[in-house]
């Protein structure tokens, strides 16, 4: 029997696993006002700096004036829009796929698209650091479910060959949310061509930061469509708005509107939003600067962040995480920081891997080079604050490595 909720909480804050909530007062942006205190935050997955753009918000009230605010109904009800359909086939033509649809969130994706292909008598193959939503999908969907080393070819390989299955589905992150680091996509694709897999990617992360026209972790390794087949992205991050979308085969797309519980019931989510997604998604096509800019402080990070001996992992994404190990110090050092005006999440388990707790630092396109200055000083100053008797660059010893 589970404990009653008070001695869960209980429990959670005296292992320094309680989470809290903070209350914004401000707009998305490289800045965050809290209880009339501004800090610079680098916690944000508006990689590009489009969450506020005057092109989105204008698109947005523009549509909001033409349809509502609600959708009122899903998708096959009376919810599909004007805005949602062309944006469902600019999204097609963006990520080179027959066609694409829309969901409400990523999770609901995730969801939606495991539970409608893989069912009992098949087996679903996942990375280990893989999303909640994947994991919790492949739970869901009956299959059998194995997971194998992150990033780890040779360990996939493996199962694939111990474990046949009237359908293998192979899902993988592209960026690692928490990690920040590329799935070795080229081995992925190799393995589900020589078992007869479908491959699935989320590229949550990467889609808009990757590529040269932000196309993400396909483009990035020059894979073709027939490669990976099934492709998720949301819309929330680089986008800077709401929502997520699945694009593949015509064939894939009408079996998930037909079976894909998550998109069948549940309400389309606000045309205005698919209006301003539309103005982000040609934001991110036209201005490739908001690319190099974010590769620009990505370097600048991390030179910095060498000089000064600070234990983040080579990261060549926005998503820089500084591996700290337990929860406590990682709380501390997240406290130091916000006295100092920055705001960093202290991530800690069950989102991640017991004794990695981490500071998941995320940079923006909006990002300036003094901001960039500003935080690696902040942070040398935390981690010594949290960890008084160890070297700053000794920190990645006590932490250890996902």
């Amino acid at each position: 029997m589970s404990a009653p909720p008070a001695q869960t909480l209980q429990r959670l804050r005296e292992q320094h696993l309680y989470r809290s909530r903070l209350t914004l007062d401000n707009a998305t942006g490289v800045e965050a006002v809290i209880s009339g205190q501004r800090y610079i935050t680098f916690c944000s997955n508006d990689y590009l700096g489009l969450a506020n753009h005057p092109e989105l918000i204008r698109a947005l009230q523009t549509a909001a004036a033409d349809y509502g605010v609600g959708s009122g109904a899903s998708h096959l009800v009376t919810g599909h829009k004007t805005p949602h359909h062309a944006l469902e086939e600019e999204l097609a033509t963006f990520t080179r796929r027959p066609r694409a649809l829309l969901f409400s969130t990523g999770y609901m994706a995730n969801i939606g698209a495991i539970t409608a292909l893989a069912g009992r008598g098949d087996t679903v193959f996942e990375d280990r650091l893989n999303h909640a939503s994947l994991i919790d999908a492949g739970q869901l969907s009956g299959a059998t479910l194995k997971r194998y080393q992150h990033a780890d070819a040779a360990s996939l390989e493996r199962l694939l060959r111990g474990h046949p299955g009237d359908t293998r589905l192979i899902a993988s992150d592209g960026v690692f949310s928490m990690d920040g680091d590329l799935a070795p996509l080229p081995a992925l694709v190799r393995s589900a061509r020589q078992h007869n897999a479908i491959l699935m990617i989320d590229d949550a992360h990467g889609l808009g930061v990757l590529g040269a026209t932000g196309g993400g972790i396909c483009e990035h390794y020059g894979v073709s469509v027939d490669d990976v087949p099934l492709l998720i992205g949301t819309l929330g991050k680089a986008f800077g708005t709401f929502g997520a979308f699945v694009a593949g085969s015509e064939n894939l797309i009408d079996l998930l509107i037909q079976k894909a519980r998550t998109y069948i019931y549940t309400t389309a989510l606000p045309p205005a939003v698919a209006a301003a997604t539309r103005a982000s998604l040609r934001l991110v096509q036209t201005e490739s600067w908001r690319r190099e800019r974010l590769q620009t402080l990505i370097a600048r990070f991390q030179h910095g962040a060498a000089q000064l001996g600070l234990p983040v992992s080579a990261s060549s994404t926005p998503i820089q995480p500084l591996i700290m190990g337990d929860a406590q110090s990682t709380l501390h050092a997240a406290e130091h920081l916000r006295e100092n005006g920055i705001l960093i999440t202290a991530i800690r388990p069950p989102t991640v891997p017991a004794d990695t707790a981490r500071l998941r630092i995320t940079l923006s396109a909006a990002h300036s080079d003094e901001q960039i200055d500003l935080l690696l000083e902040k942070l040398h100053d935390a981690i010594r604050a949290a960890l008084p008797d160890q070297a700053v660059g000794d920190t990645r010893k006590q932490a250890g490595s996902t």
